[in-house]
C-alpha cells in the first residue's frame, strides 16, 4: 500500500525525462496541470498560469500533460496531437498557448495553419495528428491523470498533491506559495 502511495506521488510532480516543463527542474514550487484544449475551464486557467509564471519566475516548474475529455470536446484529442507533434519540431510551448488562445478553432485545418503560422512543416504535423503517432504519449499522460484522482479539467497538482481550490491568480499563487491572499 505504501508503495502505491509513493509512486502516484511521484507521478504528480514533473518529470523532466517526459514531461514538457517551463522553468528549472529543481524550483522550489512545482505545478502540474493536467489539461484539455477544448475545456473552456482550461481556457480560463490558461492566463491564470501564465501570469503565476510570471510572478514566481525561475521559483517555479511548470509542466503541462495532456488530459482529453474526448466524449465532451471532439477536437480535444487532435489538438492534443497537434501540441505534442508540434513538440516534436521544437515548438511545444508555442502550439500549446496558441490552441488556448485560439480554442474556438480547433479544427484539423486550423491546426494545420497554427503549424504553418510557427514555421513548423504542417504536412508532418497534420500526418502526425491523423495518424495518432503521439496517441501512446497522451494515453499515457491521461493514465496517469486518472491514477492521481483527475476526472476533469484542468486539474492541478502543486508539489505532488492534488489542488482543488479556486483557479484565479490570488488563489493559486497562495497555494502555491503558502502566503494568504
Amino acid at each position: 500500500m505504501k508503495r502505491e502511495t509513493h509512486s502516484a506521488h511521484l507521478s504528480s510532480l514533473p518529470m523532466p525525462d517526459r514531461d514538457h516543463i517551463q522553468g528549472p527542474v529543481d524550483a522550489p514550487i512545482r505545478l502540474v496541470e493536467y489539461g484539455d484544449y477544448e475545456c473552456p475551464y482550461c481556457g480560463e486557467a490558461y492566463p491564470v498560469v501564465k501570469a503565476i509564471q510570471q510572478r514566481l519566475g525561475e521559483r517555479l516548474c511548470f509542466a503541462f500533460r495532456n488530459f482529453p475529455l474526448a466524449k465532451s470536446h471532439s477536437h480535444a484529442e487532435h489538438a492534443a496531437e497537434a501540441a505534442e507533434a508540434a513538440g516534436e519540431q521544437g515548438r511545444f510551448w508555442e502550439m500549446h498557448d496558441l490552441l488556448y488562445e485560439k480554442q474556438d478553432a480547433l479544427e484539423d485545418e486550423d491546426l494545420a495553419r497554427y503549424a504553418s503560422d510557427l514555421g513548423l512543416d504542417a504536412r508532418r504535423l497534420i500526418g502526425e495528428v491523423e495518424s495518432g503517432a503521439h496517441a501512446p504519449r497522451i494515453r499515457e499522460d491521461f493514465r496517469s491523470g486518472a491514477r492521481n484522482g483527475v476526472n476533469g479539467t484542468p486539474s492541478f497538482f502543486i508539489n505532488g498533491v492534488r489542488y482543488d481550490g479556486m483557479t484565479g491568480v490570488e488563489e493559486l499563487l497562495s497555494a502555491l506559495t503558502g502566503e494568504p491572499v
